[in-house]
């Protein structure tokens, strides 16, 4: 009997030993801070990676036991913070121009004429000038610039510029004369040509559906066929570039973008952030035909670049005036905004989609807005079944009190950008007044009714760095500063819960909360540490903090001592 016990103790002692060999990690990052965002483990000192995956999350002592001689990359954290990567879950992401005239933060309208005429004196006549991100609400005089402020020095140059939002544009007379814009022309469906009011003329605003009115009138080609690609080329790398070098490692692209650039990009070993691309929301089957193969290329079930949701607009912008409102704006009392849909339209193309087994993400920004689309997305449920759909309302800007428990109710998902809080504050309250500004960027009242929140940029609209969204999140203030808790302090959230949203909650948004957007066993190793601890530094430290190491499936793709 004796000899039998001491068999099975062996062997027990066998199976136990061979159950704590543990796997030796190709990179470990040990002393650290370890934001995990996994509740059942949240915080920790070390992770260990093997391949793109985490292998083991816990203490220094117990991770060092996974480092291999010659052949395991450390990297000692030394107290920093280390947080899941950065998923930004609304990016208008692609190639970046060098040419493009950057006006963001223009204060002086006359900073814009300066640097038209300077990029028309690098340019050919008939040659195109793109550029934007001006915002007239940052203007000294808060005026829309007008066609006059670039004529002058663009006579021969189509000239477009974006206003920050993207909803509205200002062009020169050289734009309006190729694309027929004159005095008598209507404007279209969900669109506006802004006009003198004494005369009826253009001024070189166009709103929202009237941007689709511009032909360029370019006359000439100004690169070949192969340096235009060069330089789209380029332009990716510049773009993943900045991605990483501010901890983002994954992109949700809505819309429309190029699938095969990025996967050229991933061949080549170049692709530096996980993208999910999206497709235009339509009624026609034939397009969601297309958009189901597209979908089998590309499907959910992959790690790097996927098919993502339906993007759809039901409005326009607070900036720019066009955001559908239930009542009239205050500072322009004959509008209540711009519909880009008939409501009936919209819903039944929501209902085709949702039968075919689509995502579907809506821009809604106004009150009315948000309230049709939490409409339609309600009849999607009672005419198909409720599934596990997870429709998102993109930005949500908006809300009455009654729609803020329909998000939770329906299994919508708020994806907000919460750097449009602190851009439109300076100018929310004179567009639809304090009342109704109790339901803009309701980041708590979404959360404490039980919604699921996903954050991103919107970039290019706002900047891609995270921080800005971060520091956002946490003080609703200016990005100057200012003294007080805030604007509306309410809706004001924790740093943890702002990075929870920014990372598992845009996981949640893309169906991948099984496998990214925490740290822990199993999921990819797409990790950043930064510079400083946002959990414990003053709010005038949070946009100062700075990446230290970008890691995207477990691979060091940026690190700022190189």
């Amino acid at each position: 009997m004796r000899n039998i016990i001491t068999t099975i103790s062996i062997l027990a002692m066998i199976i136990t030993s061979s159950c704590t060999i543990k796997e030796k990690a190709d990179l470990v990052i040990i002393n650290g801070k370890v934001l995990t965002i996994d509740e059942a483990n949240p915080a920790a000192e070390a992770i260990a990676i093997k391949g793109e995956a985490i292998i083991a999350v816990g203490s220094t002592k117990e991770i060092s036991g996974l480092i291999q001689k010659n052949h395991t990359k450390v990297i000692d954290a030394g107290r920093r913070l280390v947080i899941p990567g950065f998923n930004d879950a609304h990016v208008h992401f692609g190639p970046l121009d060098p040419d493009y005239v950057e006006l963001r933060y223009t204060t002086d309208p006359s900073t814009i004429t300066e640097k038209v005429r300077i990029q028309v004196a690098k340019s050919k006549p008939g040659e195109l000038i793109e550029g934007g991100h001006w915002d007239h609400e940052m203007f000294t005089d808060r005026n829309w610039p007008t066609k006059e402020l670039i004529d002058k020095v663009s006579p021969d140059n189509p000239v477009i510029l974006h206003r920050s939002d993207g909803h509205s544009l200002l062009v020169n007379s050289y734009i309006l004369k190729a694309s027929g814009i004159t005095r008598n022309t209507p404007d279209p469906f969900g669109g506006e040509i802004q006009r003198y009011p004494l005369t009826g003329e253009p001024t070189g605003i166009l709103k929202e559906n009237s941007m689709n009115l511009i032909k360029t009138g370019e006359t000439k080609k100004v690169r070949t066929a192969e340096e235009k690609a060069t330089s789209i080329w380029q332009g990716y790398l510049l773009a993943l570039k900045e991605a990483r070098e501010v901890g983002v490692t994954s992109l949700q692209i809505p819309g429309n973008a190029d699938f095969e650039a990025y996967e050229k990009l991933q061949k080549e070993g170049l692709l530096t952030s996980r993208i999910d691309i999206g497709k235009s929301l339509t009624g026609d089957t034939s397009s969601l035909k297309q958009y189901i193969e597209l979908e089998k290329k590309y499907p959910k079930g992959k790690n790097w670049i996927r098919f993502g949701y339906l993007k759809s607009f039901i409005d326009g912008s607070m900036g720019s005036g066009t955001a559908l409102m239930f009542e009239p704006f205050l500072d322009n009392p004959g509008t209540s905004g711009i519909a880009m849909w008939a409501y009936e339209d919209f819903e039944n193309a929501v209902i085709t989609a949702d039968k075919y087994g689509f995502q579907i993400g809506v821009h809604a920004i106004g009150d009315k807005g948000d309230n049709w689309v939490l409409n339609a997305f309600e009849k999607v449920q009672k005419v198909n079944g409720k599934h596990d759909s997870r429709h998102r309302i993109e930005h949500a800007q908006t809300l009455i009190p009654e729609d803020i428990p329909r998000f939770a109710q329906l299994g919508v998902i708020a994806s907000m950008q919460p750097t449009h809080c602190i851009t439109d504050k300076r100018f929310c309250e004179k567009r639809i007044g304090p009342e109704r500004s109790k339901g803009a960027y309701a980041w708590k009242s979404l959360a404490n009714a039980g919604a699921i929140l996903a954050f991103g940029t919107d970039y290019q609209v706002e900047p891609l760095n995270p921080m800005e969204g971060l520091y956002a999140s946490v003080t609703r203030k200016d990005r100057l500063g200012e003294e007080g808790e805030g604007w509306y302090p309410e809706q004001k959230i924790t740093m943890e819960e702002a990075i929870r949203y920014y990372t598992l909650g845009s996981a949640y948004a893309q169906f991948m909360e099984n496998r990214k957007g925490m740290i822990k066993p199993g999921y990819l190793a797409d990790i950043v540490i930064t510079d400083k601890d946002l959990l414990t530094i003053p709010e005038n430290e949070i946009m100062k903090t700075k990446i230290d190491y970008t890691i995207t499936g477990g691979k060091i793709v940026y690190s700022s001592g190189k």
